[in-house]
């Protein structure tokens, strides 16, 4: 059968002989999977091997499978693969899931030997593949420009890619089978509103399709614990059903993808999308979910969470229907919903975690992910997240550079985490590392103590303890770790909470005070523990697995911990502490054992330095403001004058309240002796910390300038008041016969505000012209003043009438 991709295959050969470089697009079932590397071949594009590119194991093996088989041979000779834990070397060509390429790249930057790399199935964006492409172009760039490159999609929006490649887009339209589709008439979830559960409308719609249809039927459901619930409800007794996830073991997914003799029902994950051939398929149920793992920087922590499939996603899966004969997709979802859908899947490399990339780029000898061609920059937070672990690991110096350490753990074939576990604790943290890497065995408490206790031996396990344990998770949980085991034979004698906190050092738990069970993570982040939890009375813990909430973690996964375990492990350091409370409204005094975010020693610092307590009681008059301090009489008096002078230019301190702030430690912490609390701040005089900010000729400034106090003509001080905009006196307007000129402040010879008060010390008059009152007011004022006050003196000419504070004599 001749496949629809052929026609341009030529093409794409004429392409890459003369820029090196396609993006080759074609619709799934096109045949590029299974077509392109062997024309490749045919064509001997080069002399060198083919490395294909997929981005799932079960993928990966089914390709080279298909490939040996178009060729009449078995995996292993023309053609071969590799992927995690298994590997079937070809000659010319083999397929490797991408982290394969990372490796392969850091061992040998040339990639000697390899003539081509076909990126396959680029649409679904793995970290993986952008970060393959990202060193693959490196390497042309710098050492390879012979190397042939290919990226092959079936939906992907080619033009980003090809733009940044540099490359020409080779199209093909495809050749599949008209596929009818069929949406639910109404939605079966409605907002706010509690209905059947997801699994009972996917059985629903699959026995529907399997009345209505001939042929098998493959289903997309999000993740293995959907398949398993899905599988036990159906009833469809003449179907094989078979399940299909990537941690099933090897013969398993083999059943699900060779013919039957019956009607197959393949209950899958995403991995069925694309690359692989499932026969007889010619009917889809698309339960429009997928499962992606999100990271969330505030947290620092990745979950895997469910979400509605993407409009490319939805045409992947409609089209395994068409591949061998006309066929019908059932979607579980209104045609009116669909409008709704995102057009793409995001990115992996913008929500996920990053802590592998980092290492990888760090090694690459990049510390900034801008100096590469990533089709995607990373977060900027959550590299810079991923960079903040791996120094805690010891993966990386303080200046992002890889260290020998961080080498070691790039060769592991797991998470940075779990390899920092693996190297320390040496083969006693094998079984660990499998069981953190796989799925949960153990249906049950959080205690990881459980889960060994059940990989140890899961018969006895199920006859004394009333948890459920998944078989086939056990079983893929030795196989791992008796391959770890092989990599790390150094044994240490480390207890299995020390090696958890060891991965886990950000996660090392300190309860906090109070009834429930909270804790303070090392990292800064929160976690709380069912109050049932056994691990619920625990001081200390290591949580390994959290649900990601930003506010308050909820522990999945963890284990009881003592301090002294961890002190033997973990560098704690000793701080002193002098901090402002603002509860309590005092300055506290603290030596502390911290380990990161932990307190784990806390007790008085009783000879703490006066410098150290002044500079927290700085804080605490900050978060008081300066209201709090003792404002007295005089120190406002000094305060207005200076104020009030430098408002006019002249040369003399800014004492607004922002400056006085903002330079406490200037004026304010010489003075401040013993002073610990907001109640001490009263009992300070602020008139000589003020007085420090004049100098000699500064303060003979003031006094000349703005005179605290003025002499009337009687010689009575009267105190000039500069509260206001005009500074002013207050006195009895005998006092002032004979003022000839009016006083005057300033270096602007401002006049005074003078109010003149009667004998009874009211106002009679308010001036800034007394000259001009005594020729004008003065008058009508003696009129009404000599009846009320007889005994006074209101002589007709005040300014040639001797000044008096006394009254007049009797006759």
């Amino acid at each position: 059968m001749t496949l629809p991709v052929e026609h341009i295959l030529p093409d794409l050969i004429a392409a890459l002989r003369d820029k090196g470089q396609a993006v080759l697009q074609a619709p799934p079932g096109a045949g590029k999977t299974t077509r392109v590397p062997l024309y490749l071949l045919e064509q001997n594009l080069t002399d060198q091997k083919i490395l294909m590119l997929e981005p799932r194991r079960v993928a990966a093996r089914a390709a080279a499978e298909r490939l040996a088989e178009n060729i009449g041979e078995v995996t292993g000779q023309t053609v071969g693969y590799r992927i995690k834990g298994e590997s079937k070397p070809g000659s010319r060509i083999e397929i490797v899931t991408e982290g394969i390429l990372t490796r392969m790249i850091q061992s040998d930057p040339e990639l000697s030997g390899i003539g081509c790399v076909i990126f396959d199935e680029f649409h679904e964006r793995s970290l993986h593949a952008d970060l393959g492409l990202a060193l693959t172009l490196e390497i042309r760039a710098a050492l390879r420009p012979d190397l042939n490159l290919i990226v092959m999609s079936a939906t992907l929006d080619a033009a980003p890619v090809a733009a940044l490649i540099d490359a020409p887009i080779i199209t093909s339209e495809g050749q599949s089978y008209p596929v009818e589709t069929i949406w639910l008439d109404q939605p079966w979830q409605k907002p706010n509103q509690r209905g059947p559960r997801f699994e009972t409308i996917a059985v629903q719609l699959i026995e529907k399709a399997a009345k209505e249809t001939d042929g098998g039927i493959l289903v997309f459901l999000p993740g293995a614990g959907e398949i398993h619930h899905v599988q036990s409800a159906l009833n469809l007794p003449d179907c094989e059903i078979t399940p299909l996830y990537g941690a099933m073991p090897f013969k398993d997914q083999r059943r699900a993808l060779a013919p039957s003799k019956t009607r197959k029902i393949v209950l899958a994950t995403a991995i069925a999308e694309t690359s692989l051939t499932i026969p007889d398929i010619t009917t889809v149920v698309d339960t429009g979910r997928a499962r992606r793992a999100r990271f969330d920087p505030g947290s620092g922590m990745s979950r895997l969470i469910t979400e509605r499939v993407t409009k490319a996603e939805a045409t992947q899966r409609r089209g395994r229907a068409g591949r061998v004969q006309s066929g019908t997709c059932y979607r579980m979802w209104t045609k009116g919903e669909e409008g709704g859908l995102a057009p793409f899947p995001p990115a992996e490399i913008e929500s996920t975690d990053l802590t592998a990339l980092v290492l990888e780029l760090a090694q690459w000898g990049t510390t900034d992910p801008s100096d590469m061609a990533f089709l995607t920059q990373p977060p900027a937070k959550a590299f810079s997240e991923a960079q903040s672990l791996l120094r805690a690991l010891k993966a990386l110096d303080k200046n992002n550079r890889i260290t020998d350490h961080g080498k070691a753990l790039a060769k592991l074939p797991v998470h940075p985490r779990l390899g920092h576990m693996l190297m320390i604790g040496g083969s006693s943290a094998a079984t660990l590392t499998a069981l953190l890497e796989n799925r949960d065995p153990v249906r049950g408490p959080s205690d990881i103590n459980l889960r060994l206790e059940a990989i140890a031996n899961p018969k006895n396990f199920e006859r004394n303890r009333p948890f459920r344990v998944d078989h086939g998770a056990i079983n893929q949980i030795r196989i791992e770790a008796k391959r770890l085991t092989k990599l790390v034979p150094k044994t240490e004698n480390y207890s299995t909470a020390q090696l958890l906190s060891l991965a886990f050092p950000d996660r090392i738990g300190l309860r906090r005070k109070g009834d429930e069970p909270r804790y303070l993570l090392s990292g800064g982040k929160g976690a709380i523990i069912a109050p049932d939890d056994p691990l619920a009375v625990a001081r200390m813990i290591v949580a390994t697995d959290l649900d990601g909430d930003a506010r308050e973690a909820k522990l999945r996964q963890g284990i009881a911990i003592t301090e002294p375990e961890i002190r033997i492990l973990h560098e704690t350091v000793d701080i002193e502490i002098c901090e402002w409370n603002a509860r309590t409204r005092t300055v506290v005094a603290r030596k502390r054992t911290m380990l990161d975010a932990l307190v784990l020693g806390d007790q008085t610092w009783k000879n703490a330095p006066p410098e150290a307590i002044g500079e927290a009681m700085l804080i605490g008059i900050r978060d008081l403001g300066l209201q709090s301090l003792n404002w007295s009489k005089a120190a406002r008096f000094l305060r207005s004058r200076v104020e009030w002078l430098h408002a006019r230019g002249a040369d003399m301190p800014d004492l607004s309240d922002r400056w006085l702030i903002e330079n406490l430690e200037g004026w304010l912490q010489p003075f401040l002796g013993k002073c610990r609390s907001a109640g001490d701040l009263k009992k300070i005089e602020l008139l000589a910390p003020l007085q420090s900010l004049l100098d000699y000729p500064a303060m003979e400034r003031l006094n000349h300038l703005a005179p605290a106090a003025i002499t009337a003509p009687t010689g009575t001080r009267l105190a000039v008041d500069y509260s206001g905009d005009t500074p002013s006196v207050a006195v009895r307007l005998q006092e002032m016969f004979g003022t000839t000129k009016h006083p005057t402040v300033g270096p602007d010879h401002i006049p005074l505000l003078i109010e003149l008060l009667s004998p009874a010390q009211r106002p009679v008059q308010t001036t800034a012209d007394l000259i001009g009152f005594w020729n004008s007011s003065y008058s009508d004022v003696r009129k009404d003043m000599r009846g009320r006050y007889p005994r006074h003196p209101w002589p007709e000419d005040p300014m040639a009438a001797d000044p008096t504070r006394r009254v007049k004599r009797r006759r």
